[in-house]
């Protein structure tokens, strides 16, 4: 005990005794939860995520979605046949309408860039269905992509000046699309016949003239043409903004900065948007074209552009479904004017008539509808659409 040890069963001795752990020695091994996919081959778990994001993806989630799609579809397809031919070609002009409008709304409204210039593309696919489809007798399966993809490159050569311009300086630069854009329409006279204008050709598919169909007019055929159309435009639209070019669309527009950090390319996502756009107003301008079987070079100016803006405006800016909103709401109103004009005391269908014309008041209508919805109703009829499901759906706790 000399040297100081502790006497056995003490507890000094007890504690010295003791097996100290080794800080060398591995610990208890930590039991990882299984992956559902980990074990399986690569085509099943590919399969399984394809079958999981499709569920997310899907437009029409639940049943009662689907039963009114049904119906829809069931209205569209007797529509021809119960409607007469003013209101059946409503519905034709606010399909195509729409289709550029929707194309407006993907760079405007989801992606934030300012653009007055799209008559120039609707005008460029004008042009280009009357060039393919008549001089160079190419089918409607041809010159309708074409004439979008025509339209996409010009908006991609484009599309660079908004990396450095916003706001006000990219509308002016857009302004000046559509003056250049009426020099070229009215001097490249071998493809736009000058002042004087060009036919288009009517859509053809497999030997089916959408111009017309057996007995049916040619409102009647073109309405089993453009429904479809814009069926395809708007499900395809709804898609991308839901996908990630879309949600990058959104950040670019909510804070531009904070896009960029986060990882956002800014150079390929905002000509991405002004390609996207241009395809679809130049295919729109394609049907519009064909629809109207002839056009000149003023139909394709700033006021027409202008009603573009005032379509998504009113319809409601960065919603798909107000696009066809607004293209219905501007289309119409047009129209029920130069109908009832008769009726309204202070109106003339012609400008020597005395009092306004029908066009000058139909401009006054587009600026006042502009100002009140961005004054009284910024989210347009898309908004005032939403507010009236929300009600609904909590009634009767809806106060």
């Amino acid at each position: 005990m000399s040297d100081g040890a502790a006497p056995p069963g003490s507890p000094a001795a007890t504690v010295d005794a003791a097996p100290r752990p080794s800080r060398a020695a591995p610990g208890p091994a930590r039991s990882r939860p299984p992956s559902p996919f980990r074990r399986l081959p690569f085509a099943q778990r590919l399969t399984g995520l394809k079958t999981s994001y499709g569920k997310q993806l899907t437009i029409y989630q639940s049943g009662f979605g689907r039963f009114w799609l049904a119906v829809l579809v069931l209205l569209a397809a007797t529509a021809p046949f119960i409607l007469s031919d003013f209101w059946l070609s409503v519905l034709n002009f606010t399909a195509i309408a729409a289709i550029a409008a929707i194309g407006l709304n993907l760079l405007t409204g989801f992606t934030g860039q300012v653009s007055l210039g799209h008559a120039f593309f609707v005008g460029l696919g004008a042009y280009t269905a009357g060039y393919l489809g008549g001089d160079r007798g190419l089918p409607f399966l041809v010159w309708l992509p074409a004439a979008g993809l025509l339209g996409a490159l010009v908006g991609l050569a484009i599309g660079p000046f908004a990396l450095r311009l916003k706001g006000l300086y990219l509308a002016i630069v857009t302004i000046g699309l559509v003056f250049l854009g009426e020099h070229l329409f009215l001097n490249l006279r071998s493809i736009t016949g000058g002042p004087q204008g060009r036919s288009i050709p009517s859509p053809e598919i497999g030997g089916l003239d959408f111009g017309k169909l057996g007995g049916l007019s040619r409102d009647q055929s073109f309405f089993f043409l453009a429904i479809p159309v814009l069926a395809l435009a708007t499900l395809f639209a709804k898609n991308v903004v839901r996908s990630r070019p879309g949600r990058a669309f959104q950040a670019i527009r909510d804070r531009e900065v904070a896009a960029a950090v986060i990882g956002v390319n800014l150079a390929r996502y905002k000509v991405s948007a002004f390609a996207l756009s241009s395809f679809y107003a130049a295919a729109a301008g394609a049907l519009y074209g064909s629809y109207l079987r002839y056009v000149t070079p003023e139909q394709f100016g700033l006021l027409f552009s202008i009603q573009f803006v005032a379509m998504i405006i009113v319809g409601g800016v960065g919603t798909i479904f107000g696009s066809i909103l607004g293209a219905l709401f501007i289309v119409l109103i047009p129209r029920l004017v130069e109908q009832f004009s008769d009726s309204i005391p202070f109106l003339s269908k012609t400008s020597s008539g005395g009092g306004l014309d029908v066009f000058t008041f139909n401009q006054l209508i587009f600026g006042v509808l502009i100002v009140v919805f961005l004054v009284a109703e910024p989210l347009g009829l898309a908004g005032i659409w939403q507010r009236i499901k929300v009600y609904f759906r909590a009634w009767p706790f809806s106060y």
